[in-house]
């Protein structure tokens, strides 16, 4: 995979269960030339990766992923990569959201707990999840909980059993505010797995079109839930916009089949990718 990217892993700092130098080691170990961890909705912990990355001979570029809404659209997710993650009003905005998701991993553990008890187990706590999180906590923190009290066999089974039929919904980001604090902090919009919004092609054009109209970028044609043939239209939607396009695993570490720098197999990410992104934010 020598001279190849992976422009979309999370870590422990938001949901993923591999610590930045852990993801940076399995890159450089594939022989991947560079990596963007864009974690939820947090940059906590992109300088550790910046200097990580440096020693261990991986390009590492500063990201996130927004979780925002568009129109009738929730949960849809925003790529920011190369922007100023140090400035102040960006972490004012992501610690106002933190407290948020805080609240909303405690109305998880609520309802999990309810569950435990119909069941005779005993209760887990937010606290013990958020002693596992380096940064913003999220589901898979309170999965490996339920895995160390013996609740669940594996990653999959926390989910199915406890984490989806106890979730409570996302709060979001306006999509055009997201948008515009990457542009204002000097970085590139990429708009995250679009087939996750719809997979009829006519509307997914004119979601895209609509977005590049607030400044979106580019999309993220290459990701771990569109088959080669979606794939293959992004790209070319791309082309037909004047739009780049970048491609990821979207990796956290449980999910099932899917791997670094290859996804689900067949992934393959060109560097010119991370030169196109560094073209548009030296116009910035």
């Amino acid at each position: 995979m020598h001279g190849y990217v992976d422009l979309h892993l999370h870590s422990t700092y938001s949901d993923g269960v591999f610590a930045p130098a852990v993801l940076i080691d399995k890159a450089a170990a594939l022989g991947l030339k560079a990596i963007a961890i864009a974690d939820h909705d947090t940059v906590d912990g992109v300088d550790e990766a910046l200097e990580y990355g440096k020693s261990a001979g991986v390009e590492v570029l500063p990201a996130i992923e927004f979780s925002v809404e568009f129109g009738n659209y929730h949960d849809v997710h925003l790529l920011g990569y190369l922007m100023d993650h140090r400035d102040a009003g960006l972490k004012e905005i992501l610690g106002t959201f933190r407290e948020r998701r805080e609240t909303r991993v405690d109305a998880i553990v609520e309802r999990i707990n309810e569950k435990l008890a119909r069941e005779g187990r005993q209760p887990i706590s937010a606290q013990e999840a958020a002693s596992l999180a380096e940064g913003s906590i999220g589901r898979p923190h309170i999965a490996q909980i339920l895995l160390q009290r013996g609740y669940a066999s594996d990653m999959q089974d926390a989910f199915k059993s406890y984490l989806i039929p106890c979730n409570v919904p996302k709060q979001y980001f306006a999509i055009d505010e997201a948008i515009a604090t990457v542009r204002r902090l000097g970085g590139v919009a990429i708009l995250a797995h679009p087939v996750s919004i719809s997979k009829e092609r006519e509307v997914l054009e004119s979601v895209v079109s609509r977005l590049q109209g607030l400044g979106l970028d580019g999309v993220e044609a290459f990701n771990n839930i569109c088959s080669d043939q979606e794939s293959a239209f992004l790209r070319s939607l791309a082309a037909r916009h004047g739009m780049i396009w970048t491609g990821g695993s979207d990796f956290h570490g449980i999910e099932e089949g899917i791997e670094i720098g290859s996804g689900r197999g067949s992934m393959v990410v060109p560097y010119d990718c991370v030169t196109e992104l560094k073209r548009i934010q030296a116009g910035r």
